[in-house]
């Protein structure tokens, strides 16, 4: 079983925590990490570049000079790609870079993320956030008993009702994010140099988790 630090919503040191078996059993899959991260930042691409073909610039309907006669090379019209503002010859154009992983790779890649900040002791447990209102200080005390405070943190919550306080007290800070644990991807676990989870989260069962490539609020970042 493997452990990992214990602490409470104020930032006091508590007993070491086991992690659930079903999520933490030391297996790191190198190779689902990595189509699952190709497969994240593939799904963030717009896709939205565009290059004028010769069919497409303006111009040339003429020759620029008669074909035989003036000493200079033949040419048929300004719109060739070896002129100035002629057309683009295998230049980029608009297409979907969106990529598919089956669900249970997916699930896989997060678990093998976790595992791979528990093994580093990168993962740390907290009781319930339960905040009333937004308070960006109190998050970031605690961060910083935690000793994460100069780092890159992934707050994972539970996903109770005060969960939209503690995402709104952390937007504010940088290199903090803060989401719902079912929502958390392998890519968003592997970024952080830290993970803070609460400990309700990690007393349910596995939800489903969101498509690979989205982002807060369900729409595709990537």
């Amino acid at each position: 079983m493997i452990e990992a630090p214990h602490y409470s919503a104020a930032g006091t040191k508590k007993k070491s925590v086991l992690l659930p078996a079903a999520l933490f059993d030391g297996t790191v899959n190198e190779h689902v990490l990595h189509r699952a991260v190709v497969t994240y930042l593939a799904n963030q691409r717009q896709g939205t570049s565009d290059t004028k073909t010769r069919s497409e610039v303006s111009g040339g309907n003429q020759k620029p000079w008669r074909q035989k006669g003036t000493g200079r090379a033949r040419q048929g019209s300004t719109r060739s790609p070896h002129w100035r503002h002629g057309g683009v010859v295998f230049g980029p154009h608009p297409r979907d870079y969106r990529l598919g992983i089956p669900k249970k790779v997916r699930q896989l890649a997060k678990k093998s993320a976790l595992n791979a900040r528990a093994r580093e002791e990168a993962l740390f447990v907290v009781d319930s956030l339960e905040y009333e209102k937004p308070k960006t200080k109190t998050l970031a005390e605690l961060l910083g008993k935690l000793g994460v405070g100069e780092k890159k943190v992934l707050v994972l919550t539970a996903g109770a009702a005060s969960s939209y306080n503690v995402y709104l007290s952390g937007r504010n800070i940088p290199d903090v994010h803060v989401m719902r644990f079912v929502d958390a991807t392998a890519y968003e676990i592997l970024w952080a140099d830290a993970v803070v989870v609460e400990l309700p989260a990690l007393e349910g069962t596995e939800a489903p988790e969101k498509a690979e490539g989205e982002g807060e609020g369900g729409a595709a970042d990537a």
